[in-house]
């Protein structure tokens, strides 16, 4: 039986964990109902296994986000950036997410590191470009929607030939396509509000330093149905 692979970029902080699940737990939850009868899950924690899955055994690749950072240039993160051109030059279907986002861009040539304006955290407002209006996986979603985000880091300059398919006031790369199935996303369509409220209660002060206030990011946190819906869409083109 084919895989869809989920690859295990880091951990959630240990109260996200104990009650929603790890990183790989919350794409469980969404992908696993929709998931065709053909296929099935598998996790891959490259943080801790340097053995990479054999591409010719995948159906398809989701890749997690992480608390790591991408210019770090961590071993077992540079170590993925071959298998990523692999899996793209290969048409094996990817979603990536967060630093999946950021360190598939990079694997790709462009470059991912530090958002001049800082961190940024919350239910905030993504809207689809023109490209992404016209993609076959995006223009499933609304022309805007609202979307989970907690990075520090993002994608600073885009690979040559790929199209940018969303962007907000933050950060004008929130979703990328490089290849004809192979898409990457700053937000996070596996989040709910519980683990958004959570990510937002671990980050006050630093958010308080950059002069946003937690309370009333708090406040505005909401459900992301189109966000999340995005998941179950990616399946369709495995």
């Amino acid at each position: 039986m084919a895989s869809v692979l989920i690859v295990k970029t880091g951990d959630a902080f240990p109260e996200v964990v104990d009650q929603h699940g790890d990183f790989e737990t919350l794409f469980e939850k969404q992908l696993t109902a929709a998931l065709p009868t053909h296929l099935d899950l598998q996790v891959w924690d490259a943080t801790r296994n340097p053995s990479a899955p054999e591409l010719n055994t995948l159906a398809g690749i989701v890749m997690t986000g992480s608390h790591s950072m991408v210019s770090d240039a961590e071993p077992w993160s540079e170590a993925l950036k071959q298998w990523l051109q692999e899996a793209l030059a290969n048409d094996i279907p990817m979603l990536g997410v967060c630093y999946g986002h950021q360190l598939m861009a990079a694997a790709f040539g462009g470059v991912s590191d530090y958002h001049p304006a800082g961190r940024e955290s919350g239910t905030r407002t993504v809207r689809l470009t023109q490209a992404g209006q016209q993609d076959p996986l995006f223009s499933q979603l609304p022309e805007s929607f609202m979307a989970h985000l907690t990075h520090a880091q993002s994608v600073m300059q885009v690979p040559h030939g790929c199209s940018v398919l969303a962007h907000n006031s933050h950060d004008a790369h929130q979703a990328l396509r490089y290849g004809p199935r192979q898409w990457s996303v700053q937000f996070h369509p596996e989040f709910n509000t519980s683990v958004m409220c959570a990510y937002i209660e671990r980050q006050r002060a630093a958010l308080r330093d950059q002069g946003e206030s937690p309370e009333q990011l708090l406040e505005s946190v909401t459900d992301t149905p189109e966000a999340s819906s995005l998941l179950r869409h990616f399946l369709a083109f495995v």
